[in-house]
């Protein structure tokens, strides 16, 4: 080993303690990360009989398939913080929610940085997305364009990242011509038969294929260096896909990715798997930050909460993954999932809040546009529209018999003890993670060191008054009555919510409601009791404090959540809404300024899913220079 380990890749100097020091290296493995954006797995060795994948194909060949890979969240940025710290983005509000900054204390190392302290070259070629304050500066020996393995010293191992952008979600926004033609497509039974849509899935194969040379000729630099026989080689997608009802949503479709990983005889021993083999045990690409450390026979450090695959430090295969879906851009929700090789199990607890409302990026996409459309002209059948309204508050899906998740059977008592399976699957996760997706975005109680301990956030309790509200628990009233005099805002918060969605209150609970409306010291419980009051005697007032909301004295997530409630309660004779709406789309907030339009051409009657509401002028303007 020591002979070979005099290859192009790697130096054989080694200290007697496993250290480095200046130019000498202990024998590690270089690894490769080649990353696309947005895509399933619509690649031919997973058997996509469209595909037209050949370097990702023959990198499957002769690598290991993972049929069954899943990100963490169904858009990049929490996914990516994910990958970076090994971690959950929900165990660090606000990095759950898209997009936004949360702080990442030094007590959270990324792998970035264990790699480089070991003696890594680590680059970073460019996307970076992380959702959090680390100084990419800081973690990268070089994260730009141009960052290469290339600039290492000679025989320093190397951790390399490449991005492509090909397949991201904005180039779906307008059609890539290609070899695969829109009458080709076999469209899911969730969608309608849309020219949109054919044409959205025809074109993001033409993207595939583009992605998929931009990838060989990274893989022909490796060999045209001498590098093919050092590096271990992954490949996999940020998140799940971008066809409608994917990317930013629960379903199997938002997690799922590809995931191949090559590693060449020379590091063989590294693998607990043989080459030209697939996996169906479920891999997060959570785990991928334990994996890398491993490989490179690090310690995995405990705030990492993924699970080594392969390496020295490889664990016991999962069954389960999990997935998280919070605000995505301005579109509020909270949505946890649990995921096995057949199960998919959703929780919603904002089921008060159907996916119709255009979220207005992703209504660029001529496929969102045409569904909105034929939803609005009454084309769709009970499955097509299901999307558009209100989500139950379980939903748990047989992917082998239904992969396209057609048909929820978490009220079908054949399936109750699958069901009870999930359930606990999911409440150990989140009490183990410490999610922090239950605490209002913006509130002073969000982050990994606020919500260590249950003084200061009482996750159990409030999981449990959670569950009662989203549920529509009916003997919850007084439950939810009395925890609205709690100490702790995020009791109250959900407190709010569980009166907001009971379908009978006491007038007791309306003037409980009331005086929060009035006077709590949490803008957030204030917000959630005027919607609630919104049906009653109060209606003028309750619409006046959201409105009031709106405005540029609150932050961004309030602001947020109150243009989304006048979305679902204001109406055309409700004082003053029409104006609130135009103001915000004056804000200088992009996601304001979307939600502002969207809810002035709603109450006005105007609004044409065909002409979207993205505030394209504003984005451009508001570009990062570079």
């Amino acid at each position: 080993m020591i002979a070979s380990a005099m290859s192009a890749g790697l130096g054989a100097c080694i200290r007697p303690d496993g250290q480095t020091r200046g130019t000498e290296f202990r024998m590690r493995p270089n690894i490769l990360w080649l990353v696309s954006e947005d895509n399933n797995s619509w690649l031919g060795c997973y058997g996509d009989p469209l595909a037209r994948t050949p370097n990702l194909d023959a990198l499957g060949r002769k690598g290991v398939i993972y049929r069954n890979a899943t990100s963490t969240a169904s858009v990049c940025a929490p996914s990516r913080y994910a990958f970076l710290t090994g971690m959950h983005a929900e165990s660090n509000a606000p990095a759950q929610h898209m997009r936004a900054t949360a702080h990442l204390p030094a007590a959270i190392p990324t792998y970035p940085q264990l790699m480089r302290n070991a003696g890594y070259y680590c680059t970073n070629n460019e996307k970076t997305d992380y959702n959090c304050d680390v100084d990419v500066d800081a973690i990268w020996d070089e994260s730009s364009q141009s960052a290469h393995w290339r600039g290492r010293a000679k025989g320093q191992p190397f951790m390399a990242v490449f991005n492509s952008l090909t397949t991201h979600e904005r180039f779906t926004f307008k059609p890539t011509p290609g070899a695969v033609e829109p009458d080709q497509i076999n469209l899911p039974g969730y969608l309608p038969d849309r020219p949109g849509i054919r044409e959205n899935f025809a074109s993001y194969h033409n993207l595939m294929e583009k992605m998929d040379a931009e990838f060989g000729a990274r893989l022909a630099e490796l060999e045209a260096d001498g590098l093919a026989e050092d590096t271990i080689v992954f490949y996999y997608g940020d998140n799940g896909g971008t066809m409608p009802r994917s990317k930013h949503y629960p379903w199997r479709e938002g997690f799922e990715v590809p995931l191949i990983v090559y590693v060449p005889p020379k590091w063989r021993h590294l693998s607990p798997v043989g080459m030209g083999t697939e996996v169906a045990t479920p891999v997060s690409l959570l785990d991928l930050a334990p994996t890398v450390l491993s490989l490179a026979g690090l310690d995995v450090p405990k705030t990492m909460q993924g699970k080594a695959f392969l390496g020295a430090r490889t664990e016991d295969p999962r069954e389960f993954t999990f997935g998280a879906r919070d605000r995505v851009d301005e579109r509020d929700g909270l949505v946890r999932v649990a995921m096995t090789e057949r199960w998919h199990y959703m929780r919603t607890y904002t089921p008060h809040r159907p996916y119709w409302p255009e979220m207005a990026y992703a209504w660029r996409m001529a496929g969102y546009q045409d569904w909105d459309a034929a939803w609005r002209a009454g084309e769709l059948d009970s499955v097509q529209s299901a999307f558009f309204e209100a989500q139950p508050y379980e939903a748990l899906y047989d992917m082998s018999a239904d992969p396209d998740q057609l048909v929820n059977l978490a009220d079908d008592p054949a399936y109750a003890q699958e069901l009870a399976r999930c359930r606990d699957a999911l409440d150990r996760q989140m009490l183990a993670i410490r999610d922090n997706g239950f605490i209002p975005e913006g509130s002073p109680l969000e982050g990994w060191q606020n919500t260590r301990s249950n003084a200061k956030y009482p996750l159990g309790d409030i999981m449990a008054l959670a569950r009662r509200a989203a549920s529509r628990d009916p003997d919850a009233a007084g439950y939810f009555l009395a925890a609205m005099d709690h100490a702790n805002e995020v009791v109250r918060y959900w407190a709010a919510i569980g009166l907001l969605l009971a379908e009978h209150r006491s007038p007791a609970a309306d003037a409980r409601l009331a005086s929060a409306m009035r006077s709590d010291s949490s803008v957030h419980v204030r917000l959630v009791a005027a919607e609630a009051l919104t049906p009653t005697d109060l209606r003028g007032e309750a619409i006046g404090v959201l409105s009031q909301l709106t405005g540029p004295d609150q932050i961004q997530a309030v602001r947020l959540g109150a243009l989304n409630a006048l979305t679902f309660v204001a109406g055309a004779k409700d004082p003053g809404v029409a104006d609130t709406a135009a103001a915000a789309e004056q804000a200088d907030d992009l996601q304001i300024r979307n939600a502002g339009r969207f809810l002035r051409q709603s109450i006005a009657g105007t609004y044409n899913p065909h002409q979207p509401v993205f505030d394209l002028q504003y984005f451009l303007k508001n570009l990062p220079k570079e």
